[in-house]
């Protein structure tokens, strides 16, 4: 990731004599209006001019008023907004030669020659053309007498840098498009409510969700809320996945859940390429089964809203990396797009990424699903395969004899649960007998163990706080107890869930060693905790519910003030009462979201969960209106 402050560079000095134009192609998605601050901000900040192209590719053919200068002062108050606020449109115009070439006149006389284009895979693909043709276009001006000569020598060379904004997360390069993850968080926000009113009634519900012909938002969807199937076009089901389907729902009910959760990709297909709807779902689960079923189609409403705290700092991040990405160019420079991977944001080859991106269709198309889930890339590879793992798989009949033990430590946090119910699963998948400590260390001294089940743990995944039961206390004064009831029970490993304390603990355990043999076993460390803070991992489950929980909160208070503000030192700043709220104990306890459920679940299974690490952007959220970058 480019450093702002290069070295032997002066920052500010930068983009001086440069321009710069942003726009907002194809669907909206949440996080784009934070790229576009953090675009503007920073494009402002190396000393470049920056413009905003208002609705999209159409505003560029159309110029005028829709490209209009951009001022520190014009992005405030935008973190917060879901959509984008320069408009988005769909443009037949610049498909054309002609349209292009009046784009192109539009820019030239501004000076621009770099652009930023915020959308999906077409708009990205479009603004490529756009810049192999530039040279071509600014003969054809020069010819028609639009513009000069010197003017094209100016504008010699068009830069182009793309950032992903979908809420399909369907371009593959990145780990994470501008956008998914406000969208999951509406979906999990629906299936948490509709979960109450299924257990109330003991009905079976079908949930479709958007994604076009990709599977993501389905996916981590069914992940996140531990749903009994999953239909996704990357992966269709096998010959016979109605009699399968009724099976699996059947055993659930005998198991003594009281609902059923079927998530639907709304361009799910069967084998034979042909469309699976809910309507059709709905049908077969109450002729076959008689279960009381009702379908629902989510729509646009997982593109409204808000934008969570991730995709406020990934929109952030994102935009820092694409004006230096611009300012860097050389005219050889191809066209990238700014893309997560892991906990940085990195430049891709534009074009190597949309072919990939491509060649996932063509892999569909031919029935190589295999090949269309590996090309979806690394995360989404795992995310199926740890779905298989936890919904499909019975627990098998011959056992390991080991005593796995799981147990909770410090405050508890959103996230607790998922991580236990998976770390049982795999568990008992693995033909381990799994044992729960309830109170953490102190339940492990006095002995408050008891086995754990599959069916134990099966709702667990929505459930926020710990469901075992969490304390501070350290195993020091206990250490004698805790190896007693370690040989006495006969447990062969300890799962220690939890923050700073059950790092601290562990610690102890392993000094203990030398004075207790029973302690010389096998111990797992999963960070749990709202402060972020145990070393040695990027990002704690339960970070990220407490940071939107955060979020909520400032976003409730900022519109509560009225946005009264105070003069202090030439800056603006929102007043925020003290006394609001406190947000210690509430971003424990609240709901648990999306990273409070899926993501934990790929890091007991040992996969990495690429999230930055968010807790250092808290200040995003504050909107302190400086003039200039400290």
């Amino acid at each position: 990731m480019a450093n702002i402050n290069t070295a032997g560079v002066d920052p500010t000095k930068m983009g001086v004599g440069r321009a710069i134009a942003v726009l907002t192609s194809g669907g909206d998605a949440q996080g784009m209006n934070a790229a576009v601050r953090a675009t503007v901000r920073v494009g402002l900040y190396t000393g470049a001019k920056v413009f905003f192209v208002h609705e999209g590719y159409q505003g560029l053919v159309d110029g005028g008023d829709h490209i209009r200068p951009a001022t520190w002062e014009s992005v405030s108050m935008m973190l917060q907004l879901g959509g984008t606020v320069i408009g988005s449109a769909r443009c037949k115009d610049f498909q054309t030669r002609e349209g292009r070439l009046k784009a192109a006149f539009n820019l030239v006389k501004l000076g621009v020659t770099n652009l930023c284009v915020i959308g999906g895979d077409g708009s990205l693909t479009g603004a490529n053309i756009f810049r192999t043709e530039w040279s071509d276009l600014l003969k054809d001006l020069i010819s028609k007498g639009k513009i000069t000569k010197e003017e094209a020598k100016t504008s010699s060379h068009l830069n182009i840098v793309g950032m992903v904004g979908s809420i399909d997360n369907d371009f593959c390069g990145t780990d994470m498009t501008i956008g998914t993850d406000s969208a999951l968080h509406r979906i999990i926000e629906v299936v948490d409510s509709i979960t109450t009113t299924a257990q109330s009634h003991q009905r079976a519900f079908i949930l479709e969700v958007m994604g076009r012909h990709c599977g993501y938002l389905a996916l981590v969807t069914a992940l996140a809320c531990g749903a009994d199937w999953v239909f996704i076009p990357e992966m269709p089901p096998d010959d016979g996945w109605e009699d399968h389907l009724c099976r699996r729902l059947t055993e659930t009910r005998k198991a003594g859940s009281r609902l059923n959760v079927i998530i639907v990709a709304e361009g799910a297909i069967n084998k034979e390429g042909k469309p699976i709807t809910c309507d059709q779902l709905k049908d077969l689960v109450t002729k076959r089964l008689g279960y009381d079923t009702r379908a629902t189609t989510l729509g646009h409403v997982q593109r409204g809203g808000t934008p969570s705290a991730f995709d406020r700092v990934l929109g952030s991040r994102m935009g820092v990396e694409a004006v230096m990405a611009l300012l860097e160019a050389t005219p050889e420079t191809p066209a990238c797009v700014v893309s997560l991977s892991g906990n940085q944001a990195v430049r891709l080859p534009l074009m190597e990424c949309v072919q990939v991106t491509k060649d996932v269709t063509v892999a569909m198309n031919e029935g190589r699903f295999d090949d269309a889930v590996k090309l979806r890339g690394r995360s989404f590879e795992n995310n199926w395969n740890t779905y298989k793992l936890l919904a499909h798989v019975r627990p098998p009949e011959t056992k390991s004899n080991i005593n796995v033990a799981i147990l909770n430590v410090g405050a508890p946090c959103a996230g607790m649960n998922a991580a236990v119910r998976t770390a049982v699963r795999i568990g008992i998948i693995q033909g381990h007998n799994m044992l729960a400590v309830h109170d953490g260390f102190e339940g492990l001294a006095e002995e408050k163990i008891e086995p754990i089940t599959w069916n134990t743990v099966g709702d667990w995944t929505g459930k926020g706080g710990s469901e075992l039961g969490t304390k501070r206390v350290l195993p020091g004064k206990y250490m004698e107890e805790i190896s007693l009831n370690i040989a006495k029970y006969n447990i062969h490993a300890l799962v220690i869930i939890g923050g700073f304390e059950a790092f601290s603990g562990a610690l102890e355990m392993v000094q203990g060693r030398e004075k207790y043999e029973e302690l010389c076993i096998p111990m797992v460390i999963i960070p749990a905790t709202v402060s972020n803070n145990v070393p040695g991992s990027d990002f704690s489950i339960g970070a990220d519910t407490a940071l939107n929980t955060i979020t909520t909160v400032r976003d409730t208070a900022h519109t509560l003030s009225g946005c009264t503000v105070y003069k202090y030192h030439n800056d603006y700043q929102p007043i925020f009462v003290n006394n609001f709220i406190n947000l210690k104990k509430v971003f424990r306890f609240f709901l648990i979201d999306l990273r409070g459920s899926g993501a934990e679940t790929l890091f007991v299974t040992h996969i990495c969960c690429s999230r930055p690490e968010t807790t250092c952007f808290v200040l995003f959220f504050w909107l302190v209106e400086k003039k200039h970058v400290n």
